[in-house]
């Protein structure tokens, strides 16, 4: 059968189980750290004998708008998701990406499902499952819904029915595990032939690499990725970005609040300013991350805004809507009037009241977003053809070309 065609890439239809696994959070420090100690045989192995390399995720460096470029193959400004929370200019309604509305274009996992290809999606958040699972014709579900949803037309009334237990708290480090223990169950059974994993965070938010926690939930998705070897399918891991520190040498956290040194500055409602990390998950991060959105009430104040916050301390870099489409790949019809950076070892939020410190105060803050978050493991099981190595050699690897390299490549 011919290839399938997508944003001008062709992917050739698999003959085997292909498992991607997007291990959110993953900084390529968790790999490292695991293949040197030796405490993970299986994604030692992909390291050794397989491909494995460091690539860029898109920026920002937030869940939402790379899942969505994994899967489509290209970055935000050909796809259009660029955020997890967006201010809609028109209305002034700040609105949560959850759904597909946004979405340009069709994904990966769609054009295979409705090429023949058994494809499948689970996820841990269930705020994907809408978005990137858009048009697929197969499972798509997340643990977070285990027990809601029904997979009849597949031989189980539900998702907890085929994995064989309950559905795990949305804070825990078996939110993720669910999700690989869903696709080896639709797997084994033969439901699907293509499988898009997708896990949470949590574990990468609250614990670095080398910490016992991280190492027990590392350690458990390679046992997973074991079993999923021994069915017989190629497996990658990639990440949608990776995670940072964002304290002082004490571990106090160092946060700037954009919002109110603005509106300190150039008055009360002067601006409005929108943390794209938000999502339903506020626990693992108080919505603090290392990108914000500053849309302004008074286009003259733009110029006079960016200088100011340039001078602010934490911040790295202040982007103008031109500015940021053009170095960043965003849509600039979806841009802001600024878009602020930070440093790698601050955070930035918008008005101190709006965020719930106290969720972020257990462990020291470590979230994402900004260029220090940017770069991600990139493995695959399998090496690649003398054609793949070149393409690899001679091009700039980012998240987003795992699918083509997978498909294309992977011997």
């Amino acid at each position: 059968m011919p290839p399938v065609e997508l944003h001008g890439r062709h992917y050739p239809l698999p003959d085997r189980p292909v498992v991607l696994i997007c291990i959110d959070g993953c900084d390529p420090e968790y790999i490292h750290n695991a293949v040197s100690r030796g405490i993970c045989p299986n994604i030692t192995a992909m390291v050794e004998t397989g491909f494995s390399s460091i690539a860029d995720c898109v920026m920002p460096s937030f869940t939402n708008p790379n899942n969505a470029s994994i899967v489509t193959g290209v970055p935000p400004n050909v796809h259009g998701i660029a955020g997890n929370y967006y201010l809609d200019r028109e209305t002034g309604e700040e609105i949560m990406v959850n759904d597909a509305r946004m979405l340009q274009g069709e994904t990966l996992l769609a054009l295979l499902s409705k090429a023949g290809i058994p494809t499948a999606m689970v996820t841990a958040k269930d705020k994907l499952t809408k978005l990137i699972g858009h048009g697929l014709e197969g499972p798509c579900f997340s643990s977070e819904k285990a027990a809601q949803t029904s997979l009849e037309q597949y031989g189980f009334p539900t998702v907890e029915e085929m994995v064989g237990r309950a559905q795990p708290d949305m804070y825990s480090p078996d939110l993720s595990l669910y999700v690989l223990d869903a696709g080896i169950q639709l797997l084994k059974q033969k439901k699907s032939q293509v499988l898009y994993l997708s896990l949470s965070d949590y574990v990468q938010h609250k614990y670095a690499p080398g910490h016992p926690e991280s190492d027990a939930f590392l350690q458990a998705i390679d046992q997973r990725i074991g079993e999923f070897l021994g069915l017989g399918a190629v497996v990658a891991c990639v990440a949608d970005h990776g995670m940072s520190y964002k304290t002082d040498f004490t571990g106090q956290a160092q946060l700037l609040f954009v919002q109110d040194v603005i509106e300190q500055q150039f008055g009360t409602g002067s601006a409005r300013v929108i943390c794209p990390i938000t999502d339903p998950f506020v626990r693992h991060h108080g919505a603090l991350g290392s990108f914000v959105r500053v849309y302004l009430k008074d286009p003259e104040n733009i110029e006079a805004a960016a200088q100011f916050l340039r001078n602010q301390v934490g911040v790295l870099e202040v982007l103008t809507q031109v500015e940021a489409a053009h170095r960043l790949d965003l849509p600039v019809d979806r841009e802001a009037d600024l878009v602020v950076i930070s440093a790698q070892d601050w955070a930035l939020g918008s008005k101190c009241s709006e965020h719930e410190l106290s969720a972020v105060q257990d462990q020291p803050l470590r979230t994402h977003g900004g260029y220090s978050e940017q770069r991600v493991p990139f493995l695959i099981s399998a090496p690649l053809s003398e054609a793949g190595l070149e393409w690899a050699k001679t091009s700039r690897l980012h998240n987003y070309d795992m699918f083509f390299v997978l498909l294309n490549y992977a011997l």
